[in-house]
């Protein structure tokens, strides 16, 4: 059962109601139904995505009040726009138009069928203390009005076909472990423990996936969360200065996100057996992260332990306030903020996540471009 908070749930309503009072109701369903190349019925590779997920598919554009709740995060996430993100450059590789913010649709069929970014900045796997942004269950929420409202504009089997040959991202997990590390009550409550949490979490995607398999959705891709015991807020906030700058990085908090990576994969190759026809992909942005982060030179990277946008040790300190307080060249850095990665780096994992070049396998068990290619 879904758990919604009241802010994030009425404005979602009531952009799904201007949905419906702006669209042409009496446009027929064959002309809706024209792929990009211009042939009709849906081709067999993928014809849109759907994206849910927290600061790592989301620059703040789609968090309602955003630069005045930004809390745990910088006031500037990205190194650029949202369209220097992963699901983002992935898309495009997938010949796919740029995927629109949920709360910036006008209402369009067309913008539908290309697909949703219902991600924002901040969301949690877990319901969140705060109503300003959105939970996955408020994202999965938003969804799912969308396959409603695909089904009631196309009829059942045309909605169907396009859900079954659209790709559903998720990436979550990363704000769960933040505002567990930083600020997070339970985290020192009796009897609970950072693994049961993992655990947790592991359990709630678990669930997402199973509710959409059985909204029609065929194609999932699942991304691991990236080693934040490396971040930079992390190791700034771990600084010792008698001790000076750390060579490696935080161990005790990187497993707590190989426990999370390890056990959802687990999860998903279960799951593929289970659920007939489905293609659920789990990435490991960890293992590559660790890759670029332990041999940077390998791959055009100068600095892999300070921010390029950020105060303090590590610039980890404070978050990225301003564009205008990055450093010369992005392009150097592995991190872009406390938490999130450099356009360059985000590159280098949409190829290897796409073909395996750069990094093999770190999307298991098929690349995007495998995935893409398949039909249901």
């Amino acid at each position: 059962m879904w758990v919604l908070g009241s802010k994030s749930w009425v404005l979602g309503s009531i952009f799904y109601v201007g949905l419906l009072l702006k669209m042409d109701l009496c446009v027929g369903n064959d002309e809706l139904f024209v792929s990009t190349n211009g042939t009709s019925g849906w081709p067999s590779s993928v014809t849109s995505m759907y994206i849910l997920g927290d600061s790592s598919v989301d620059c703040g554009d789609n968090t309602p009040f955003y630069p005045i709740l930004h809390q745990n995060l910088s006031l500037n996430p990205c190194n650029g726009s949202d369209q220097t993100l992963l699901p983002q450059l992935l898309a495009k590789k997938m010949g796919l138009q740029y995927v629109k913010p949920f709360y910036s649709q006008n209402g369009s069929m067309e913008d539908l069928l290309n697909g949703v970014n219902f991600g924002a900045a901040q969301a949690t796997i877990m319901y969140p203390k705060s109503g300003s942004y959105q939970s996955l269950n408020q994202q999965l929420r938003q969804a799912f009005e969308t396959i409603q409202l695909l089904q009631l504009q196309l009829g059942q089997d045309t909605a169907k076909s396009l859900i079954e040959s659209s790709l559903f991202y998720l990436s979550f997990g990363k704000d769960d472990l933040i505002n567990y590390l930083v600020d997070d009550e339970s985290a020192t409550s009796p009897g609970y423990n950072g693994l049961h949490f993992t655990h947790i979490l592991v359990d709630q995607m678990i669930n997402v996936i199973q509710n959409l398999y059985d909204a029609n959705v065929r194609k999932i891709v699942c991304m691991g969360i990236l080693p934040l015991g490396c971040s930079p807020s992390v190791m700034s906030t771990r600084y010792n200065s008698s001790i000076g700058y750390k060579l490696g990085c935080e161990n005790d908090v990187n497993l707590l996100v190989l426990e999370y990576n390890t056990r959802l994969e687990q999860r998903i190759v279960d799951l593929n057996i289970k659920m007939r026809g489905a293609q659920v992909i789990f990435c490991d942005t960890y293992r590559a992260m660790m890759e670029f982060i332990f041999h940077p030179q390998a791959y055009g990277f100068e600095d892999a332990k300070n921010a390029c946008c950020g105060t303090g040790e590590y610039g980890g300190t404070k978050g990225c306030l301003s564009p205008d307080m990055a450093c010369p060249r992005a392009s150097s850095h592995v991190w872009w903020d406390l938490y999130n990665p450099t356009e360059a780096v985000n590159i280098l994992l949409a190829n290897s996540a796409w073909s395996g070049d750069p990094l093999p396998s770190i999307c298991r068990p098929i690349t995007f471009k495998a995935l893409e290619s398949s039909s249901y």
